[in-house]
C-alpha cells in the first residue's frame, strides 16, 4: 500500500524554507464509523520536507485536532512514517493543535500540501477560508499538491482572473471508481473526480484491479496532484524540486523562466 520512491535521494535540500501541510477537522465518516486524514497521506509528505531541513507547520480548516483516521493506523496500512509520527511528540503536539488555515500568510511558506482522507470528504471542498488560501497561494506562485481527497481544496479556489483554479489543469486525485470499491460513495458528500471535473479539471489517474492499489501523480505548473496514499512521498518529492528549481524567489512572485 506504500510503494517505496525510487528516486528519495533526489529530494533537494531546502534549509530556511517553510512547508505547510492541511489536513481535515471531520472525525466521522457515519454513525459509529470514526474517519479523519488517511495517516501516511499527512506523516509522508511532513517528513519529506522535514528531512529536506524545511520548517513544516500543520493546519486545518477549522484550527485544533486533526483527528487520524484509525483504520490508516492498523498493521499493512500503517507506513514507516506513521510509525516515526507516533513516536514524535513535535510532530503530534502540531496535530493535536493545528494552526487555522484562515489565520495564516500564504506569503510565509514555500510548499502548501493538502492531505487526503475520508475527512476531507466533508471539508476540504466548502472550506471558504481553505478556498481563499489556496486562491492566495497559487497567485503568489507557491508550490501546491495534494493526494487523494486533499486536492478538494482546490475545487472551489480561483485564478487571478476568477476562473476555477483547476480549469484546464492537470489534476489527479482519488477515482470514482476507487470510492465505489471502498463502499463509501453514499456517506461521503463530495467525490474529488466528479467535483474537479465539473470544474474543469484534466483529470488524471490510473488504474488496477482495484484503484487503492493504483500509483499515479502528475505535475502541471505548480500544482503537483496524485491519485491515493500511494503518490504521498513522489508529490512531496515533485513540491521541493519546484521550490529547488526557483518556482518561487523570496518576495513571493513567480519567478521568470
Amino acid at each position: 500500500m506504500h510503494p517505496d520512491d525510487v528516486e528519495a535521494d533526489a529530494v533537494p535540500a531546502l534549509p530556511g524554507r517553510r512547508a505547510l501541510v492541511v489536513a481535515t477537522n471531520h472525525a466521522v465518516l457515519d454513525v459509529g464509523k470514526p474517519t479523519g486524514v488517511f495517516a501516511s497521506e499527512m506523516t509522508a509528505p511532513y517528513y519529506v520536507f522535514l528531512d529536506a531541513g524545511m520548517d513544516v507547520d500543520v493546519a486545518s480548516p477549522k484550527g485544533g485536532v486533526i483527528p487520524v483516521d484509525p483504520q490508516s493506523l492498523k498493521p499493512v496500512l500503517r507506513s514507516t512514517h506513521d510509525d516515526r509520527f507516533l513516536a514524535d511528540d513535535e510532530f503530534r503536539a502540531k496535530v493535536n493543535d493545528s494552526l487555522a488555515i484562515g489565520d495564516l500568510d500564504m506569503a510565509d511558506y514555500d510548499i502548501v500540501f493538502l492531505a487526503g482522507g475520508w475527512g476531507a470528504a466533508f471539508d476540504f471542498g466548502t472550506s471558504d477560508d481553505l478556498a481563499a488560501k489556496m486562491t492566495e497561494a497559487n497567485a503568489l506562485g507557491r508550490a501546491i499538491g495534494g493526494v487523494c481527497h486533499g486536492p478538494l481544496g482546490l475545487r472551489n479556489a480561483t485564478t487571478p482572473d476568477g476562473r476555477p483554479l483547476v480549469e484546464g489543469r492537470a489534476i489527479s486525485a482519488v477515482t470514482d471508481k476507487q470510492i465505489r470499491e471502498l463502499g463509501i460513495g453514499d456517506t461521503t458528500p463530495q467525490h474529488p473526480e466528479t467535483e474537479l471535473r465539473a470544474k474543469g479539471a484534466a483529470f488524471e489517474s490510473q488504474t488496477r484491479f482495484r484503484d487503492p492499489f493504483a500509483n499515479h501523480w502528475v505535475v502541471d505548473g505548480n500544482l503537483v496532484t496524485g491519485q491515493n496514499q500511494n503518490a504521498g512521498p513522489m508529490v512531496a518529492r515533485e513540491l521541493a524540486r519546484l521550490v529547488a528549481d526557483g518556482l518561487t524567489t523570496a518576495e513571493g512572485r513567480r519567478a521568470e523562466p
